[in-house]
């Protein structure tokens, strides 16, 4: 068996980032789908199946970085309970309806999560792991992009 050729410090800065964008992808994929489940408002339709697409672009960074995790021989951290002690995204609010109330919950998370990753391409890059940093570019690629649209819906 050969394994990774990386150095047990670039395999812990690339674990320890992963783990804390791990939780906060999964977090923010589930809120992404409670912001499609409970949004109203006159652009409903175009607003929910564009958060699908977030949903469903969210689900395969997460599942690329959890799968990144594995590789450095760690244990991918996705349980309910690891994520909710874990995530660094703010608390987002249960009780909001109309689209301009989630659209701006939305962009400070995906701005919060696309800042994370941003930093977690200069630790993983930093400590030697370009593999994990290129991961991680692709994952801020799709993030600034949500980011952009959602702030182009709310005006």
């Amino acid at each position: 068996m050969h394994g990774i050729n990386l150095s047990a410090n670039a395999r812990t800065v690339s674990v320890d980032c992963l783990q804390a964008i791990l939780a906060d992808g999964i977090d923010l994929a589930l809120l992404t789908k409670h912001a499609h489940w409970n949004l109203k408002g006159s652009r409903f339709i175009a607003l929910h199946e564009m958060l699908d697409g977030f949903r469903s672009d969210l689900d395969g960074h997460v599942d690329a970085t959890a799968e990144r995790i594995v590789q450095l021989g760690a244990v991918a951290e996705g349980s309910v309970q690891a994520v909710a002690a874990s995530t660094r995204l703010p608390v987002y609010p249960d009780a909001l309806r109309a689209e301009e109330d989630h659209l701006a919950a939305l962009a400070e998370r995906y701005a919060a999560l696309v800042g994370a990753v941003r930093e977690g391409i200069d630790q993983t890059g930093g400590a030697g792991d370009a593999v994990t940093a290129d991961i991680l570019t692709g994952f801020a690629r799709s993030l600034d992009k949500a980011l952009w649209l959602v702030e182009a819906h709310a005006g």
